[in-house]
């Protein structure tokens, strides 16, 4: 399984989602990021649609599928895991709990959804990512990582697991410098840094009057543009699209590139 370039994001579809992921997989995604967490995500449904597309001949290898553990904080009343059990447990319980939404006996991707503690991370932090590195260790998972995640905290974890983080997933807004300081500590340390909320966190930069000259230029929309940016400043972006159109349209970013000034000049719209 290669790594993604590109993410199809599935928060907050509620009952569409797996209508969703199989128009995303039949646009051409061949990423899908989901969580076990049932106020934002519906991972089940994500199971579903792998199904269907496996009865269709997309088998299940064919696509790069990542899911989350979450912290019980970030959870309302539907909690995967007994909220008592000791951390470990819990994310054993909802590890096992994402296999049988899923459908499938592995996933390729497993992060924490974000940590216990702030500005750096804690005792509760290190269980739960000894936890995540024995199911990377027994093969179930292809990768591990991390999300919303400051630097502090990132580095905390690099300095002392036992296995390195290999992803790592932050909401990215330009006026915060499009998280430099934590893509600095991923290109360092080769960890692939995914983008989500590109475009609703930064609406703004959608209307800079530069980015609108960029996007006609190559003869696209500024949201191509902006996805077209986060993978030439080497992020993997996330999209959670609802529209077949607009799917088609951010899979076309392939087919652009930005000048190395281009690139420059989106990095330094900060608002």
């Amino acid at each position: 399984m290669s790594l993604p370039s590109f993410i199809y994001g599935t928060a907050w579809k509620k009952e569409a989602t797996a209508s969703l992921v199989r128009t995303a997989a039949g646009a051409g995604f061949k990423a899908i990021d989901t969580a076990n967490q049932p106020r934002h995500y519906s991972e089940a449904l994500v199971g579903e649609a792998l199904a269907a597309l496996a009865s269709e001949c997309v088998p299940r290898d064919s696509l790069f599928l990542q899911t989350k553990f979450t912290p019980v904080n970030g959870h309302d009343q539907r909690i995967p895991y007994d909220p008592q059990a000791s951390l470990t447990a819990q994310v054993q319980q909802s590890f096992e709990s994402s296999l049988r939404n899923l459908k499938t006996d592995r996933v390729d991707s497993y992060l924490l959804h974000g940590p216990y503690s702030y500005p750096s991370l804690g005792a509760e932090d290190f269980e739960v990512w000894s936890a995540i590195e024995a199911i990377y260790n027994s093969g179930r998972a292809g990768m591990i990582g991390i999300s919303n995640v400051n630097a502090l905290q990132l580095s905390a974890l690099i300095d002392k697991a036992s296995t390195r983080p290999m992803a790592v997933q932050n909401r990215c807004f330009a006026n915060r410098g499009w998280d430099r300081d934590v893509r600095t500590i991923c290109k360092k340390h080769g960890i692939m840094y995914q983008g989500f909320s590109l475009l609703t966190a930064n609406p703004y930069v959608l209307r800079h009057p530069q980015v609108i000259t960029m996007a006609k230029r190559l003869g696209v929309e500024t949201a191509q543009v902006i996805f077209r940016f986060a993978m030439q400043a080497g992020m993997v972006p996330l999209t959670g699209t609802t529209n077949l159109e607009h799917m088609k349209e951010d899979l076309k970013v392939y087919d652009i590139e930005l000048t190395p000034g281009e690139v420059r000049l989106i990095e330094s719209i900060e608002g």
